[in-house]
C-alpha cells in the first residue's frame, strides 16, 4: 500500500469517527491543540500526523490509536459503507451507473 494511500485511507478513519462520536473539526483541533487546517489535511490524507499526534486524537476520540489503521477491515457503519458505495460511484459514465443499477437490483432482488 502507497504511503498516500495509507494517509487518506488513515484520514478517512479519523473523519468518520470523528463524525460518529458528533464532533466539529474545531473541537477536536481544539482538544488536540492543532489548527482546524491542519486536521483538516489530515482527514484528507494531505498530511500525515506524528506519534503524539495520533495518540491525542486516539484520546480524544475514546479509541484505540490502532482503531485508526484497520485499513483493510469490512466496516460495519452503515453510513460509512453507503459512502464508499457512493465514493465508488462517483465520476462512472451512463453506462457503468447503469450497470452497477442492474447488479444491485439483481442482487438484491434475488435474496
Amino acid at each position: 500500500m502507497g504511503a498516500n494511500k495509507a494517509a487518506a485511507d488513515f484520514g478517512r478513519l479519523v473523519r468518520s469517527i470523528r463524525k460518529e462520536r458528533k464532533l466539529k473539526t474545531w473541537q477536536v483541533a481544539e482538544r488536540v491543540n492543532i489548527e482546524v487546517k491542519h486536521l483538516g489535511r489530515i482527514e484528507r490524507g494531505e498530511k500525515r500526523p506524528s506519534f503524539e499526534l495520533i495518540i491525542a486524537l486516539a484520546e480524544t476520540l475514546s479509541v484505540s490509536p490502532a482503531v485508526f489503521f484497520a485499513f483493510e477491515s469490512t466496516p460495519t457503519d452503515p453510513k460509512v459503507l453507503k459512502n464508499h458505495i457512493v465514493r465508488q460511484l462517483r465520476g462512472r459514465d451512463v453506462m457503468q451507473l447503469h450497470r452497477a443499477s442492474k447488479l444491485l437490483t439483481l442482487l438484491f432482488d434475488s435474496t
